[in-house]
């Protein structure tokens, strides 16, 4: 029945929804495996229903695990919040989410300017920033996209999605480079490229889309002042958005490709759907206010 529903089991029910696979859930949890397992068969046992589709490389929720998820959050925010209460700590804690650039310039800015509130940050790829909102460790995330912008996911309740700033991607290439301030995809194509490493969520960033061939990479970086330390090195060239500007390192300046069509992206503020908190809503004006100043 399922007053025999746990709070473990509510919490193995949302980290391996975040993490996507048992095995991912079971290392953030301290957990063995086959304990992970047993709790996701209780949960089901108890709900009637199977709560996750097993695939090779990644689980999902199926509808009732969805259903399920949105009560398992509200019931493991307010036990967290009743502990901070019982602790006496101050609430107005927000749980902000970002990709990697968003991480070097926006967030940063937005940051600075809500002294007081209490945000704790976290970065990572787009599939992960989604499955932590909607699991409940996210508050509020930013997340790329490319035309024609669709919302990250197709569950239900539709995300709320609000875009903050758009770009066109330049190539940083290092300052004393060959190049002018404009060049063709063929002579951009064959220099060395410097791209992150490619994963099953995640696509190979770096590489300017559509070059013609197989452009070289010479070095597979995640953390991007890496990326640009090692085009001021003259190690290669690498894919940027301009919002990079102002953490540019000396040594990097940024050219355009003319010949190919423009990559723009779009960075937007997502959030799960109804009224946000004073404190989400405090932080939500300050990215606006950054994402303006970065456009002006």
């Amino acid at each position: 029945m399922f007053r025999d529903v746990t709070l473990t089991g509510l919490r193995v029910l949302r980290e391996v929804a975040e993490r996507g696979t048992f095995t991912a859930a079971a290392e953030a949890l301290g957990y063995t495996q086959s304990a992970v397992s047993r709790q996701v068969a209780a949960l089901e046992q108890a709900a009637g229903a199977r709560l996750f589709d097993r695939h090779r490389e990644r689980t999902r929720l199926t509808t009732a695990g969805r259903m399920l998820l949105r009560h398992a959050v509200v019931a493991l925010d307010a036990l967290d919040a009743a502990d901070r209460e019982l602790r006496g700590v101050e609430g107005g804690r927000v749980r902000l989410g970002f990709f990697a650039t968003a991480g070097a310039v926006l967030a940063p800015r937005a940051l600075a300017a809500v002294g007081g509130l209490r945000i704790v940050t976290r970065e990572g790829p787009t599939p992960s920033l989604v499955r932590a909102l909607r699991g409940g460790t996210l508050d509020v995330v930013l997340l790329s996209s490319r035309p024609p912008h669709r919302s990250p996911d197709t569950d239900a309740p539709p995300l709320h999605v609000e875009p903050l700033l758009e770009t066109r991607l330049a190539v940083a290439v290092p300052a004393d480079a060959r190049f002018g301030e404009h060049v063709t995809a063929g002579e951009i194509a064959a220099e060395p490229w410097i791209a992150s490493p490619a994963a099953a969520d995640e696509p190979l960033l770096g590489v300017w889309p559509g070059l013609p061939g197989r452009p070289p990479v010479a070095h597979t970086v995640r953390d991007w002042l890496t990326k640009l330390q090692l085009v001021a090195s003259g190690a290669g060239v690498t894919t940027v958005p301009p919002d990079l500007l102002p953490v540019l390192p000396a040594g990097v300046r940024l050219v355009t490709i003319d010949d190919v069509a423009e990559e723009v992206r779009r960075v937007n503020l997502v959030r799960l759907p109804g009224a946000p908190t004073p404190a989400v809503d405090a932080l939500t004006h300050a990215l606006r206010d950054a994402a303006a100043e970065l456009m002006a």
